[in-house]
């Protein structure tokens, strides 16, 4: 299948280009503002499918606007016409096309090019408005105001928000592109005369400047979003995405004493946290107990034991673990415990508990196994 993507060095175009890879598409005829402008000619001739995503978003002139909404649409479809090419043709259009500005109205242009064209030729046409797009790949300053946001962010640099209080409905890039494939495959989201993404976001401006500055602290609280909210996995996700290339790493605290270190990795709002310990040989930690705060160890390098005893018995369990194989043991409440080092080198554990660490509320108490 010969698929025409313009646009295709653009936001959405890059990603849906890797997303048809991933799928095993292989004839993609990839035509942007610096492709040889003669091959048009030949892409159009052998197109089986057009993805239409070239325009123009923030020129230095506004009249370019009517030139690259409208004036591209109408070469590309006299193109299509000349080769009595009648593939499906699918237009990325705007919300903002039902607004009189001149970026509106340029939109609104190429919508009423692919009706008409549509009704010369009985071409299938997918006019897809969409609201804002994010995720990444994105321009800061020029696709959207998420990868402005985003983009400063994380570079340190100043942001202004004029009102908070401003509702943007907002879509993101992964499920622009399964809905444009579900289009390529003949089951796009149509309603009345327009295509739209089913999934749509709506939050504020406030709402969203207010999470990118938390995803930002949580590398020095270690805290995890809270990834039940498919909103904010999207957000970080495109957060993430522009980080600068040499800072991808950041440091944690590790508490270091003769016995080894203690390291706190991520905490949750839900689902507890995570830490790192490592014990020297013949070292044992622990000989505590908890009420309600449970924990699961992972010991991933070294060999030891962990040595379980309920605090109203003498009885003594033990489970011996090592870094060849994996395996979980639970902490149950109610039950003094330790680990120690039975090996010659440091043993590595991996330590889950239910709950982040409160000083306030430690719930750990001293009993010798």
């Amino acid at each position: 299948m010969n698929i025409l993507v313009t646009g295709s060095k653009g936001f959405i175009g890059k990603n849906l280009i890797a997303e048809l890879n991933n799928r095993g598409y292989t004839d993609i005829f990839e035509f942007d503002k610096d492709t040889e402008s003669s091959l048009l000619e030949d892409y159009c001739k052998k197109a089986d499918f057009v993805f239409h995503l070239a325009g123009v978003n923030r020129p230095k002139d506004q009249s370019e606007f009517m030139q690259g909404n409208f004036g591209f649409t109408s070469e590309l479809l006299n193109t299509l016409k000349k080769y009595n090419n009648t593939c499906p043709v699918m237009i990325s259009s705007s919300i903002q096309a039902e607004l009189d500005n001149p970026y509106g109205e340029s939109k609104r242009a190429g919508e009423e090019l692919l009706f008409k064209y549509s009704e010369e030729t009985g071409a299938k046409i997918l006019i897809y408005r969409f609201p804002n797009v994010f995720g990444k790949w994105s321009k800061p300053n020029y696709n959207s105001a998420v990868a402005t946001f985003c983009h400063n962010v994380a570079h340190d640099l100043d942001i202004t928000v004029n009102d908070p209080s401003v509702v943007m409905n907002l879509v993101y890039i992964d499920d622009v592109v399964k809905e444009l494939i579900n289009a390529l495959e003949g089951k796009e989201n149509k309603v009345e005369s327009f295509c739209e993404v089913p999934v749509v976001h709506t939050r504020t401006l406030g709402e969203i400047v207010e999470l990118i500055y938390s995803f930002k602290k949580s590398r020095k609280d270690k805290s995890v979003p809270d990834m039940s909210d498919s909103f904010i996995k999207k957000l970080y996700s495109t957060y993430l995405s522009f980080l600068p290339e040499d800072q991808f790493n950041y440091d944690l605290k590790m508490n270091v004493d003769n016995r080894g270190s203690f390291t706190e990795f991520l905490k949750t709002p839900d689902r507890g946290q995570v830490s790192v310990n490592i014990s020297k040989p013949g070292i044992a930690k622990g000989n505590h107990w908890h009420h309600t705060k449970n924990e699961k160890f992972l010991v991933v390098s070294g060999e030891g034991v962990i040595r379980f005893r309920n605090i109203h018995s003498k009885e003594v369990i033990e489970y011996f673990v090592n870094g060849n194989k994996l395996q979980v043991v639970d902490i149950p409440t109610g039950y003094t415990h330790n680990i120690e080092n039975l090996g010659d080198v440091d043993m590595v554990t991996v330590m889950w508990a239910n709950e982040s660490f409160d000083p306030d509320n430690p719930d750990t108490y001293y009993v010798e196994v």
